[in-house]
């Protein structure tokens, strides 16, 4: 069986790498013959240094669909086109906004350094962050901060983007139109009904409504009404449904 899993919030927390009793279970999938893919919000950058070493060959997906890697392979990426790109760019200056963009590898920001996601941001130091307009593709934008955010978003909702709101951060993530979580999985050859997924948010929706059977990790009330079971957000009440799904399926 493929299992498909979300990265924050799901089975890593506060930003921090996956922990020994999580790694431990997740090798348990792997040693009964099951298939691992992470589908994340982060940027295949910034997805690598929560995972273990030994898992950084396996089938990734990232920034909610605009980047796939196929085990073993090289990025791809979906980006904005060049006016979608300009136009957003325009926003971010009209409004003032505070952004990470993302590229390929490399990135523009421009948000506080006290900020929750910029811990996030790079850690290994393995891309460059340069000004908006050195980007030589737009592939996600997520505005941290804007003099008028309400208003900002509005403009942003006419573009044929895909935008979500992540809980309590309070920040707009936006991805290229028709890119989700599951277009992304597809790319990598997923059917519908045949993966189990793990997941907490609203960029977990498309994938949920394509799963055999889905976890949803803590309170989020959409996900939660399209998932087959819900779990509290704990490390150890999803290490324990992990090891559960792993006995049933022997």
């Amino acid at each position: 069986m493929k299992f498909v899993f979300d990265l924050d919030g799901t089975i890593c927390f506060k930003g921090k790498p996956l922990g020994e009793k999580m790694v431990a279970a997740l090798d348990a999938l792997l040693e009964n013959g099951h298939e691992l893919i992470f589908a994340s919000a982060r940027p295949i950058r910034d997805l690598l240094p929560v995972l273990p070493s030994h898992m950084h060959g396996f089938s990734l997906v990232g920034g909610n669909g605009a980047f796939v890697v196929p085990q073993g392979g090289e990025i791809s990426t979906v980006h904005f086109e060049k006016s979608i790109a300009d136009e957003i760019v325009r926003l971010i200056e009209v409004y003032e906004a505070e952004h990470l963009t993302d590229s390929a590898w490399d990135y523009a920001y421009t948000g506080s350094h006290e900020h929750p996601i910029r811990r996030n941001i790079d850690p290994e130091q393995r891309a460059r962050n340069v000004s908006l307009h050195e980007l030589n593709e737009m592939v996600k934008v997520v505005i941290l901060n804007s003099r008028n955010m309400s208003q900002i978003e509005e403009e942003l909702q006419k573009l044929p983007v895909v935008i979500y709101r992540h809980g309590s951060e309070q920040i707009i993530d936006i991805s290229p139109k028709g890119v989700d979580k599951w277009t992304g999985l597809q790319r990598l050859g997923l059917q519908p009904q045949q993966f189990i997924v793990f997941g907490n948010d609203a960029n977990d929706i498309a994938m949920f409504r394509q799963a055999k059977h889905s976890i949803c990790v803590g309170e989020h009330a959409a996900l939660k009404q399209l998932s087959s079971e819900q779990v509290d957000s704990d490390e150890e009440q999803v290490i324990r449904k992990i090891i559960e799904i792993v006995e049933g399926l022997k």
